[in-house]
C-alpha cells in the first residue's frame, strides 16, 4: 500500500488494512479489544498516513498471503477443484492401465490399447481449463476463487 502523507484514504484501503489487523488477531498478536479499537480508528481515519499509523507497531504482513505464501505466488496456486479432477483423472487413468494390463496378461499379448480413449480426451480437457483458465473467470470475478 502506498502512503502518502496528506493524501485521502479511500474504503478499500480502510478495508485492506481491517483485514490486516484481522490476520494480527488470528496470529495473537492483538487481541479483541485493540482490534475492535484499531478498527474503529481505521474506519474514522482521513488519510493515508493515519492508516499507515494504525499498523505502526506490527509487523508488514502485506507481502504475505494468510497461508504463508508470498503475494508472488499467487499465479501459481492450483485451484482446488482443478486438484480434485486432477487426483480423479489419475486414479481413473491408474484403473484403467491396470485392467488393461491385467487382460494383455490374461490373454497373454498386447491388445488393443483403450485407455488412450479415457486417459487422452479427459486429460487434454482438463489441461486446457487449467492453462487458460477457462472456467474460473466467472468466479475470479464473483470472488469465489481460492
Amino acid at each position: 500500500m502506498d502512503i502518502t502523507s496528506g493524501t485521502r484514504a479511500d474504503d478499500a484501503e480502510r478495508q485492506q488494512v481491517a483485514d490486516l489487523l484481522a490476520r494480527h488477531l488470528g496470529a495473537g498478536r492483538i487481541d479483541l479489544t485493540e482490534y475492535d479499537q484499531r478498527v474503529a480508528q481505521v474506519w474514522a481515519t482521513a488519510t493515508r498516513e493515519d492508516l499507515h499509523l494504525v499498523l505502526a507497531d506490527l509487523p508488514n504482513l502485506a507481502a504475505e498471503r494468510p497461508g504463508g505464501r508470498a503475494a508472488g505466488n499467487r499465479g501459481a496456486r492450483i485451484p482446488i477443484w482443478q486438484r480434485i479432477e486432477g487426483a480423479a483423472w489419475l486414479g481413473v487413468s491408474v484403473l484403467c492401465l491396470v485392467i488393461w494390463g491385467l487382460i494383455c496378461l490374461g490373454v497373454g499379448r498386447f491388445t488393443y490399447p483403450w485407455p488412450m480413449w479415457v486417459i487422452g480426451p479427459w486429460g487434454v480437457a482438463l489441461a486446457f481449463r487449467a492453462l487458460t483458465g477457462w472456467e474460473a473467470r466467472g468466479c475470479h470475478k464473483r470472488g469465489l476463487a481460492g
